[in-house]
């Protein structure tokens, strides 16, 4: 099973909620056509299922997540939105329960920094692909900078990647997905590396990100773990959750995550 490294907090679920294919897979959309079979690897509550299904109307989306616990609301997100080209099931990257050649798209999106064995996670994705022109897309975090200055933040990251560690996992995986896909058993040539970027820097986009990471801090997987097994004091993430806040409330603070990204054809 995946060694998943966050949980399906209501924080968390909060930013998974907000990622459609425009703002989350852009690299993706040349590539997307009518009858497609596409597979989402780590769907959560189905926003990027649900829209990339909107794109193949002729086509198929099967969304998988490692636990059943976000499955249910991705299904009612479906339901509110008459998409009924899509399917969502438990399973888990490491071991897909599907047939050789089965998908035109195999798609993660910042999925392979939560798990210990990405390589593995990705020549199961290549298996499940479809000989002769089957696509296996990648986005994954690769570095993360803000302003102003900010001690509470700087700690979040700080734990962020001492989990992540701790778990065999790499926060910034990003920058090293182009390599794992050759080590899955791409060719080099049929590798295509590209970056994107999130910018949240207007008051309503602070708000979002910055009020879902003060959560994070406050009551979250990440908040349980890093107490149990002594990662973080409570009084240490009180003060993460402050400098979100003030984080939030700084008219001229901004956060960026650079993705990078890769596509790759089997």
């Amino acid at each position: 099973m995946a060694a998943y490294t966050t949980d399906h907090s209501s924080s968390v679920l909060q930013t998974h909620n907000w990622r459609t294919v425009v703002n989350s897979a852009p690299y993706l959309l040349p590539h997307i056509k009518p009858n497609m079979t596409i597979l989402d690897i780590g769907c959560g509550p189905g926003s990027i299922s649900v829209d990339l299904a909107r794109r193949v109307p002729q086509g198929l989306v099967t969304g998988i997540e490692y636990v059943s616990d976000p499955l249910d609301q991705a299904r009612s997100l479906a339901a509110s939105e008459g998409v009924t080209n899509v399917d969502f099931r438990v399973g888990d990257i490491h071991s897909l329960d599907f047939p050789d050649d089965s998908f035109d798209i195999v798609h993660v999106h910042q999925v392979l920094q939560h798990i210990a064995d990405p390589v593995k996670a990705l020549r199961e994705m290549r298996r499940v692909a479809k000989s002769d022109g089957g696509i296996v897309a990648a986005r994954e975090s690769a570095q993360y900078t803000w302003y102003p200055e900010n001690a509470g933040i700087e700690s979040w990251w700080n734990l962020t990647e001492k989990m992540s560690k701790a778990k065999g996992c790499n926060a910034c995986s990003g920058r090293y997905i182009h390599v794992w896909a050759r080590e899955a058993g791409f060719d080099r040539k049929k590798i295509q590396k590209s970056a994107g970027s999130w910018c949240f820097s207007s008051p309503a986009e602070r708000a979002y990100w910055g009020g879902s990471m003060e959560g994070r801090a406050k009551s979250s997987g990440l908040s349980n773990t890093a107490v149990k097994e002594g990662l973080a004091t409570q009084e240490e993430l009180n003060q993460m959750a402050q400098g979100w806040r003030r984080f939030i409330e700084d008219e001229d603070g901004w956060f960026a995550v650079l993705h990078a990204e890769i596509l790759c054809w089997k």
